[in-house]
C-alpha cells in the first residue's frame, strides 16, 4: 500500500471517528434516542456497541499511522500452551 492510499484511508478514518464520537456524546447527553452511521444503527440500548465500534476505529488509525511512518502494521500473535 502506498502512502496515498494509507493517508486517504486516515482522512476516512478520522472522520468516521469524528462522527462515531460525536453519536456518542448526543447519546449520552439524551438528544437522540438513537443514531445512525452508515449503515449500523445504534439506540441508547446499543451504546456499547457505539464505544467498542469507537475503540476499533482507534486502533485501526494508529496502525494506519503507523504504517504511514515506516513502521508495519501490528500482527496479533498468539500462542497455545499444551500440557502432555
Amino acid at each position: 500500500m502506498d502512502k496515498t492510499e494509507i493517508q486517504a484511508r486516515i482522512e476516512w478514518t478520522r472522520k468516521a471517528l469524528d462522527k462515531a464520537r460525536e453519536g456518542y456524546i448526543q447519546l449520552l447527553d439524551g438528544n437522540v434516542a438513537s443514531y445512525s452511521l452508515g449503515s449500523r444503527s445504534v439506540t441508547r440500548l446499543d451504546i456499547d456497541k457505539l464505544l467498542a465500534h469507537i475503540k476499533a476505529l482507534e486502533k485501526q488509525l494508529e496502525e494506519l499511522e503507523a504504517q504511514l511512518n515506516g513502521g508495519k502494521a501490528r500482527k496479533a500473535v498468539g500462542a497455545v500452551l499444551v500440557d502432555w
